[in-house]
């Protein structure tokens, strides 16, 4: 480690904080446990097959298709019980193609037909009940459509949320029955916008005393920016984390970068933080957690509070090891 990298000072300040020490925020007010793939949607971009949450309304942005390219529309999807109820709202519906039909399509690539939706006046609302928890939305002018090809007239198909994965069309695990994904901790805070997601890492199974080399995925304000992690659990039962950054990008607007732990039971632990303003483009958190098991993410934050109220902009994931 240089000198300057230890010595981080004026226009690079870096805190940090034990998250031994941290007690679990109160303000925690949803807590939701989801299942979440490591895979990626198809090369096309055809199939967004999504799993559901329970009593979490999740917000879809419809992609606009060939039909009408400038289309815009989204659908709240409410699953409760044995019932997902899909709420849509669309507009700027333009020309004289009025009548489509909204389906949904499951992991085994099947399309089921929920029903018509009318277009008035460039605009409409319009509610769908289906038992299915895991699918993506496609709407067309087509009034019997099983597949898609690169010709199939599509008005609207369903994007993937933040904090979701693409379940892979026709995986072995969804045709047996078998859970697919891991766990993943979530939780929505007071005056959060959405809601925080990161794969817990799996920690009790990990070899004590023996560092474990990740990388994390960087987004918004921090794409480009590279960082090699390391983490330790250690026999005294506590867990060392160090990430070390390289270009690191200029925090927007005097925002800090923060790094987060999320527990099993949906608390956070704000472990360090970051302030760059330009003049440095490296940086290191050292910091310590004795939480048994979490996930790790970073946000953009505009005051040392906890909990995080900020945008992801970096999450560690499991499958980097």
């Amino acid at each position: 480690m240089s000198k300057r990298l230890l010595c981080i000072a004026g226009s690079l300040a870096l805190s940090l904080a034990s998250a031994s020490f941290v007690a679990a925020q109160d303000r925690t007010t949803t807590t939701v446990t989801t299942q979440k793939t490591q895979t990626v949607q198809n090369a096309d971009g055809s199939y967004t097959v999504i799993h559901y949450p329970v009593d979490k309304e999740v917000l879809v942005d419809l992609t606009p298709g060939t039909v009408i390219p400038g289309a815009k529309g989204i659908a709240r999807v409410m699953r409760k019980g044995d019932a997902t109820n899909i709420n849509l709202d669309l507009s700027n519906i333009t020309g004289d193609m009025n009548n489509f039909n909204v389906y949904a399509v499951d992991p085994s690539g099947k399309f089921t037909l929920l029903g018509p939706v009318t277009v008035a006046n460039g605009m409409a609302t319009q509610t769908f009940t289906t038992p299915m928890d895991k699918f993506m939305l496609v709407l067309s002018p087509e009034g019997n459509l099983t597949t898609m090809a690169e010709n199939t007239p599509i008005l609207f198909r369903s994007g993937v949320p933040q904090g979701f994965a693409v379940i892979p069309v026709g995986s072995r695990g969804e045709r047996d029955g078998a859970a697919v994904g891991e766990r993943v901790s979530a939780a929505t805070t007071s005056g959060a916008s959405a809601a925080y997601t990161a794969p817990l890492l799996g920690i009790p199974n990990w070899r004590q005393g023996t560092d474990t080399e990740m990388k994390i995925n960087f987004a918004g304000e921090m794409t480009g920016t590279r960082a090699n992690v390391s983490i330790e659990p250690r026999k005294d039962g506590a867990t060392t984390i160090r990430m070390r950054f390289h270009e690191l990008k200029e925090a927007p607007g005097g925002k800090r970068y923060v790094l987060w732990a999320i527990s099993p039971d949906n608390k956070y632990h704000r472990l360090g933080q970051v302030v760059n303003t330009g003049q440095r483009n490296e940086a290191e958190i050292r910091t310590e957690t004795g939480l048994r098991d979490f996930g790790l993410f970073i946000t953009t934050e505009d005051v040392n509070d906890a909990p995080p109220t900020g945008t992801i902009v970096g999450t560690i994931m499991r499958g980097n090891r």
